[in-house]
């Protein structure tokens, strides 16, 4: 697997991203992630199940539970409800899928344009889009946009994880794919 030092840094320390570093262009990479919902139960998506035919965007953060990646997800959720019903949008961590459902639905956060997956057990999106983190074994902080035909439309390492992303860049590459 590709080993990529000193990629991002986390806590004024330099760290290593595990995979390829994604660009618009290539095809996306498959991955095996999974969600929690009440009615079906913990289940697991892939690539296929996500895009579903549609643009598809994918914010990573480390945690939901840090208040970085919680604005974020707050941020994307407020912004993508012009998208509703055109686009897939997803938030990815390595929280488990418990935790992610409690978050979105607890009344402070109201996440409804997002949906959370989970990489908590295979850690396969962290690889297949190079944002494992390899020595502390959760994902940096990134922004993928896949278009319907499956091919990366935009894509965002966060040098500095305690930084936000481009929300702007992101949006306006999700419009692009509709």
């Amino acid at each position: 697997m590709n080993k990529r030092p000193n990629a991002v840094v986390f806590k004024g320390q330099k760290w290593t991203l595990v995979g390829p570093e994604l660009k618009p262009g290539e095809k996306a990479p498959d991955f095996k992630v999974y969600r929690f919902t009440a009615d079906k139960g913990l289940f697991a998506v892939n690539l296929a199940d996500a895009l579903g035919g549609r643009a598809t965007m994918f914010s990573v953060v480390p945690s939901l539970d840090t208040p970085v990646c919680s604005l974020q997800t707050q941020k994307f959720n407020t912004q993508l409800a012009e998208f509703a019903g055109k686009a897939n949008c997803y938030t990815v961590s390595m929280d488990l899928p418990f935790a992610q459902n409690r978050f979105c639905n607890d009344p402070t956060h109201k996440i409804d344009h997002l949906v959370s997956l989970s990489d908590y057990q295979d850690r396969s999106f962290g690889m297949a889009y190079g944002c494992l983190i390899d020595e502390l074994k959760f994902l940096c902080r990134g922004i993928f946009v896949v278009g319907k035909d499956g091919k990366i439309l935009h894509s965002e390492y966060v040098a500095e994880t305690g930084k936000e992303p481009n929300y702007e860049a992101a949006l306006a590459a999700l419009k692009r794919g509709l």
